[in-house]
């Protein structure tokens, strides 16, 4: 909890983790002290736990606080630590964001409550409800309309930051780089403003973000901190490229459902003791598995700056 009294320190690249599970489905923490380890030594700016990477939606309440003080254990305040804890149910987001608290997590990140597609004005009333239950606690929305079929308005996001001196931040997943810009203007730069899309992480530089949340950040930390480090020194050709050659990493991502090509990845580097995901997800078909080594393969420039368990072939 060292930067929750500083919210405007977390920027760089905070990478969000995904949830190992065992053969069995069961919760592996141990792959997860293991992988969240692996990030602190490629040096990420910090990590978090129980975004859509991290598959919260099949977890149980008690399986994500678990996850949540597993990571927050391991992190140590080395270095800032955003953890998930939105739901579709309020009472949930409630105890997670409780949990989150006491575990000494740095921020709530806290997803817009999905499946209902709730309007603005209860979008409104449910971020005041949790920010007034945790007026201490810096919250970030996590606006992700892809996943969730509601997207909070700029107008929205400026209204809540004025009611609300603890709501600090939005990590924004959409595709909409205008959104973005509307986002800042209406909120004013100081506002925090992470990057969720992979391939906008670099471009939300030039508005004022303060970094990305970007799941390329599993399989590549180190060149996703390097990429952050490089334009924030003004090596803009350098931060450029980057951003180009992860470009079949980000593409591997979304071969078929994300986290599923990623747990792949992983388990055969040595950072998990197993990939699997849990339903409705699967593991990558073998049509899917081609593409994935394929893109792997075109991204070896890229994974060049990361040390795995098990070299790269």
């Amino acid at each position: 909890m060292r930067f929750r009294s500083t919210p405007e320190s977390i920027t760089g690249s905070i990478s969000p983790l995904i949830t190992p599970f065992a053969d069995d489905l069961g919760l592996d923490l141990g792959s997860l002290a293991t992988l969240t380890r692996w990030h602190l030594d490629s040096g990420t700016h910090g990590v978090s736990i129980g975004g859509a990477t991290g598959e919260p939606s099949s977890q149980t309440v008690a399986e994500r606080i678990a996850a949540i003080r597993a990571v927050a254990d391991v992190v140590d305040d080395a270095v800032p630590f955003l953890a998930g804890t939105g739901s579709a149910k309020l009472d949930e987001t409630l105890e997670l964001t409780a949990a989150a608290v006491d575990a000494g997590a740095d921020a709530a990140l806290v997803i817009t409550p999905y499946y209902a597609r709730p309007t603005q004005e209860a979008l409104f009333q449910w971020y005041s409800t949790v920010a007034a239950e945790f007026p201490d606690m810096p919250i970030v929305i996590y606006n992700v309309p892809s996943r969730t079929a509601v997207d909070l308005a700029p107008e929205t996001v400026a209204r809540l930051n004025r009611a609300h001196e603890n709501i600090v931040g939005i990590k924004e997943t959409t595709r909409d780089f205008e959104h973005f810009s509307r986002v800042l203007h209406a909120t004013g730069r100081d506002f925090l403003v992470w990057s969720g899309i992979e391939l906008l992480c670099l471009p939300l530089m030039a508005l004022g973000g303060r970094g990305f949340i970007s799941a390329t950040a599993n399989l590549a930390p180190r060149a996703v901190a390097t990429m952050y480090e490089r334009w924030e020194a003004g090596d803009f050709d350098g931060a450029r490229d980057i951003h180009y050659a992860l470009h079949p990493l980000t593409d591997l991502l979304f071969v078929e459902t994300n986290p599923a090509p990623a747990k792949w990845v992983l388990e055969r580097k040595g950072l998990l003791a197993s990939g699997a995901v849990r339903p409705p997800l699967i593991t990558p078909t073998p049509k899917g598995l081609d593409k994935i080594e394929t893109l792997l393969e075109q991204a070896q420039p890229a994974l060049a700056l990361e040390r795995f368990p098990v070299p790269s072939a």
